[in-house]
């Protein structure tokens, strides 16, 4: 996919299924697509899901977007009582000890904040790509996301790492340090290192789970029956 390619379909988004928005989690993927709202002024909006346990150069990269783009990132965290709830009862790195309790924390942290990071909007973009992991093997570049009732677009899905990193370097769009340290897939400080050599490239996330585990909840595959006529979304 070319720039112009991807701002096409972003800019289809953007006409069709305003107001839309950008789960930007602040790795490469999204940080590719931000790129390209900015070059196409496109008015789609920017989140991201604060969990309070984010990497410092997350946290940076977040305000570098603002600062490079000019982009102000809608940032939606966690319920504080229910994370205290949940510290109280179980310790803060609870999420350790079982896969229950892991998901509990992803679902508090994460599932919950994005309800209402979608709330009113007609459409979400991500920046999954098929390649990541087997779960998403089958990722389609559009989905309907039945569980908030809107539309979701992965314009990114048939990319792969070489392809994104391609573009970072040719765009010079900026990115999350920690790539640099060896990490391939970021999300949580505490769960997630870096990838050895011969790794899997999201084998740094919840390292100490099965592989069939290893989502959080934000993203929930869509019917493989569902039919879009009206949007051609070119991945």
């Amino acid at each position: 996919m070319t720039t112009e390619t991807l701002q096409s379909t972003l800019a289809g988004i953007a006409a069709e299924f305003s107001p839309a928005t950008l789960a930007c989690s602040l790795q490469a993927e999204d940080m590719v697509i931000v790129d390209a709202i900015a070059r196409a002024r496109l008015p789609l909006e920017v989140f991201v899901l604060d969990t309070g346990r984010l990497h410092g150069d997350s946290l940076v990269l977040m305000q570098k977007i603002k600062a490079i783009y000019g982009i102000d990132v809608r940032v939606y965290a966690p319920d504080p009582a229910a994370v205290a709830d949940y510290v109280h009862a179980h310790g803060r790195d609870a999420f350790y000890s079982s896969v229950e309790l892991r998901q509990r924390c992803c679902e508090i942290r994460k599932v919950e904040p994005l309800t209402r990071a979608l709330a009113g909007k007609r459409a979400w973009i991500t920046g999954q790509r098929r390649e990541q992991a087997a779960s998403r093997s089958a990722l389609a570049p559009r989905e309907f996301d039945a569980v908030h009732g809107l539309e979701k677009f992965n314009p990114l899905a048939d990319w792969s790492e070489a392809e994104v990193w391609h573009y970072v370097r040719a765009n010079r769009v900026p990115y999350n340090r920690l790539y640099d340290q060896g990490y391939r897939s970021i999300g949580c400080a505490p769960c997630t290192r870096p990838v050895q050599p011969g790794e899997d490239a999201r084998a740094g996330r919840w390292w100490w789970e099965r592989e069939s585990q290893k989502e959080c909840g934000l993203h929930v595959a869509a019917p493989a029956q569902t039919k879009f006529p009206r949007v051609k979304v070119i991945a």
